[in-house]
């Protein structure tokens, strides 16, 4: 594991015996320099030069190792943005291949490098026309996400016979945010700012709520009304605590669907990492709206889409450099990526269900990264936060580590 809240890259490598060619090495080097909110930051720097960063050249050293070690087998992972990440006037991806293609000069092997391909529900390996094929989208393999990363699979030359009919059946089944949060315990938000009990937060929703019932009007917005009075009635009857994180839902862990197979734990008595942030009063409103317009209308709401009345105090509110700032995530498709920026404040991550009225919790998060419950995150909840949305989701991870076992089994 790396360190708690730590987003350096990972690498890791499995010996099934103390010969090197029964080695394969997993990881990728760190992703800051090649994501595309990390190249945005790092052009607003003064004086920055990319030729200059050395995080550019990390993938150097995950080569360094594989060429020392000589494994069976190497899977490479990195952000999507690295396509197309340019250093001393170089795709840096042309450079990486380079580099790869290179391995096993002057020995008696190199590596033949492939790309995961879905098809036919079925996962294989294969050569590459072009970079983009090196892409892999976790939805196909059954995971409620919408990721799509890098992933370059390196065979030594003398096992790569072997791989050419390598293929595994995969969950390809179209998984949603429903799927894997709607059975979690029901939870109302904190309010991080000022008197913080069941009373004032009840309070806060339904006065939200009969403001937008109100001001939604006309032929076109009878839905959103008729949404939003629905809201007030539910809070008024039944309204949600914050401290039902730890039950169990009816029937856990007796599931026959796979990917809940793979999350639930039956040896389980709660479920640990389930508790809400608080959030500003102010923005119970926006999340409430957010929740019930993605219900309604069937996507997130802009910008432009809040009523004036919801509008932060923020002067480029309106600019639409902000158009996503509030996204909530609809129950019936797969989630937007999952990033270590729902440390930051959960306004990309809100709830589908518009009466808990919060963002997302660790567990399900976690949960749309496909981590199983009984996987424990260190730190605090920044922390949890940050090693969530740095991850690989594991449901993926396993079904690609089962293609790589046959390729050179």
């Amino acid at each position: 594991r790396t360190p708690p809240g730590s987003s350096v890259g990972a690498l890791h490598i499995f010996r099934a015996s103390p010969k090197y060619d029964d080695t394969i090495v997993i990881g990728g080097p760190p992703c800051q320099a090649y994501s595309l909110v990390g190249r945005v930051r790092s052009r607003g720097k003064v004086g920055y030069v990319p030729e200059e960063d050395a995080r550019h050249y990390l993938f150097r050293e995950y080569i360094r190792v594989l060429d020392k070690l000589r494994p069976a087998a190497f899977v490479m992972e990195n952000v999507k943005g690295m396509l197309s990440s340019t250093v001393e006037s170089r795709l840096v991806f042309e450079m990486l291949m380079e580099d790869l293609s290179s391995l096993g000069t002057g020995h008696a092997h190199h590596y033949e490098l492939r790309a995961v391909r879905v098809e036919d529900g079925k996962a294989s390996l294969q050569e590459a026309a072009q970079p983009s094929d090196f892409i892999v989208h976790s939805e196909a393999f059954g995971v409620p996400q919408r990721r799509h990363r890098v992933i370059i699979v390196g065979i030594r030359s003398d096992l790569a016979g072997r791989a050419a009919d390598a293929e595994i059946a995969v969950s390809g089944m179209a998984r949603t945010v429903r799927d894997v949060i709607e059975t979690m315990p029901v939870l109302r938000s904190g309010i991080s700012r000022g008197r913080d009990d069941a009373a004032a937060w009840r309070g806060e929703v339904l006065d939200a709520a009969k403001l937008l019932a109100g001001i939604s009007k006309g032929k076109d917005n009878r839905a959103l009304r008729e949404a939003f009075l629905t809201v007030s009635e539910r809070v008024k009857e039944n309204p949600p605590t914050v401290r039902a994180a730890s039950r169990l839902p009816d029937g856990y862990g007796t599931s026959n669907d796979e990917l809940l197979q793979w999350i639930e734990r039956p040896q389980l008595r709660a479920i640990a990492q389930h508790e809400t942030r608080g959030h500003m009063a102010s923005d119970l409103g926006r999340y409430l709206f957010a929740a019930v317009f993605g219900t309604v209308r069937g996507y997130s709401p802009k910008a432009a889409d809040f009523p004036l009345v919801l509008s932060p105090d923020h002067r480029n509110w309106h600019s639409g450099v902000f158009n996503d700032r509030f996204r909530v995530q609809l129950a019936d498709e797969a989630s937007t990526t999952v990033t270590s920026h729902i440390s930051k404040d959960g306004h990309y991550f809100i709830h589908p269900d518009p009466i808990q009225c919060r963002s997302l919790t660790v567990r399900e998060a976690a949960r749309l990264q496909t981590f199983p419950d009984d996987y424990l995150f260190l730190g605090n909840r920044t922390q949890q936060y940050v090693q969530v949305g740095n991850a690989v989701p594991p449901f993926l991870a396993k079904q690609i580590a089962m293609l790589v076992l046959k390729a050179v089994n």
